[in-house]
């Protein structure tokens, strides 16, 4: 299935703590956690079998990593894909929580 990324639609599932975009009934989603009001962890980063190779995994990241700058939280990435965008994108490095290294 072909997508262009430029038209997707993120949204923020808080309550299932997830970025995430539909396309005909299939997931990419990035999970997170909020600690403390003040960092978020991302967890994981899954994109459907049938979605793969449009580039929404990167979607995801920048706009989880945008939000994280909106609401002024530290970013600790656990979730590989995560810190190796993180690690491509240096206007996100001021983001990084104190103390994590990318590796």
């Amino acid at each position: 299935m072909k997508i262009d990324p430029a038209i997707i639609e993120v949204r923020n599932n808080a309550e299932r703590r997830r970025f995430e975009i539909e396309v005909e009934g299939h997931f990419a989603f990035a999970e997170y956690m909020i600690v403390n009001n003040e960092r978020i962890i991302f967890t994981h980063t899954e994109v459907h079998l049938e979605l793969e190779g449009n580039g929404l995994a990167s979607v995801l990241a920048k706009h989880a990593f945008d939000y994280a700058r909106a609401y002024q939280f530290n970013i600790m990435p656990l979730c590989p894909y995560m810190a190796s965008y993180m690690k491509r994108h240096p206007e996100y490095h001021d983001l990084l929580m104190p103390g994590f290294h990318l590796g």
